[in-house]
């Protein structure tokens, strides 16, 4: 249990766990919020309400994140850092035995890692660590949670593994990407990989992490489509020198050093494909092409292109309908003639702005197409394509 003085945000949540039938008629109300509000004080403290409203939709955003997100407990910036329930348990697949959760917010990770382990959760904010006994209770997994709050750079116990999810928005910066920025700073982290015999560190997908930890895993993750975390996978979890992209749910993963692999760039083929943001961000596109056969479209491109379709986790593919000059009149004519009513535009390294071109798009139809802005052996084209 937490061992500080609790601030009152503790006290509040505390009597709103104690007056759970006022999320009842939350999810009931048929009035306006302010009717609502004033309904509810007749039977509440002001206090109690706001937390309750607040509560009620940090839960309703939680669904994409959490499978039990209508029973947990969150703080803002709780929700905000909490690793979704998918990519924190294909994380805990590789832990066993004791594991240290720093920094562990509301619980994301000690969840999962609960389900395979024994934890202990440390955080240095009573608020959310109080939301990690509670959301532990709701996963069935409390008996194997103890948590402490504390700050983690005071601790010496190593026994066991750890998992550490800095803090990414540490009051007197905002929210940073550097590691150097975050709390604990990288030579915290540094001393801590020296320390224990193994374990993950969570960091943005976007951080500055690329060469920072030499002798450690990099794992990108992708959940439906989106780049969520890199885990820097160290000790006894790792395996040295490799990069991984990781996509889930369906749990395809493509691993390996990113300088074994080399494509040549080719023309343009019957079908195009977007890697997914874990592959490009792991620098891994290379070895996806030689291994799936594919040719990329540019050295400065992570666009792929085969003659025949694949089936792949790690792509998106795209049937070529027309390969046109980036150039707004010969593009305008070609939909022109065309019976398109909607049109996905998308770019990586080119600079464009996606509104202005579907504005001055003729769209008086009814099919779909994707409008792909990229660089073919260092020309810029605007690819028609349809999704396959």
């Amino acid at each position: 249990m937490t061992d500080l003085i609790e601030p009152d945000e503790c006290e509040i949540l505390r009597q709103l766990r104690k007056s759970e039938p006022i999320f009842a008629l939350l999810d009931q109300a048929d009035v306006t919020e302010l009717q609502l509000q004033a309904r509810l004080r007749r039977d509440y403290s002001e206090s109690v309400v706001r937390a309750a409203l607040t509560l009620h939709g940090l839960r309703k955003k939680a669904a994409g994140k959490f499978s039990r997100s209508e029973q947990m407990w969150f703080d803002r910036k709780g929700f905000q850092q909490a690793t979704s329930e998918a990519v924190a348990q294909h994380k805990a697949a590789r832990f066993g035995g004791l594991v240290h959760d720093y920094c562990c917010g509301i619980g994301g990770d000690t969840i999962a890692l609960a389900e395979r382990c024994d934890v202990v959760a440390v955080d240095n904010n009573p608020l959310p660590l109080l939301c990690t006994e509670w959301n532990a209770e709701v996963y069935d997994v409390s008996r194997r949670v103890k948590t402490m709050c504390a700050d983690v750079e005071t601790l010496r116990d190593r026994d066991g593994l750890l998992h550490i999810d800095p803090d990414r928005r540490p009051e007197s910066h905002g929210r940073v990407i550097r590691v150097e920025d975050s709390v604990p700073d990288l030579d915290a982290l540094r001393r801590m990989i020296d320390e224990f015999s193994g374990g993950a560190i969570k960091l943005s997908p976007a951080g500055n992490f690329i060469g920072k930890f030499p002798d450690a895993e990099i794992e990108l993750i992708s959940l439906r489509g989106e780049c969520k975390e890199a885990t820097v996978w160290f000790g006894q979890l790792a395996e040295a020198g490799c990069w991984r992209a990781t996509v889930l749910p369906d749990g395809a993963t493509l691993a390996g050093d990113p300088l074994d692999a080399f494509v040549e760039p080719g023309a343009l083929q019957n079908y195009l494909y977007d890697p997914d943001p874990a592959v490009v961000r792991a620098g891994l596109t290379p070895m996806l092409a030689e291994e799936a056969g594919l040719t990329r479209l540019d050295d400065a491109e992570e666009y792929l292109t085969s003659n025949e379709p694949i089936e792949s986790p790690f792509v998106r593919a795209f049937e070529v309908l027309a390969d046109l000059p980036n150039n707004s009149r010969e593009i305008r004519a070609f939909f022109r003639k065309g019976n398109f009513g909607q049109v996905e535009i998308k770019c990586r390294h080119i600079p464009i702005d996606a509104e202005a071109v579907r504005r001055k798009l003729p769209l008086g139809g009814n099919e779909a197409a994707v409008l792909i802005f990229a660089r073919v052996r260092g020309k810029s084209r605007a690819i028609v394509c349809r999704r396959h």
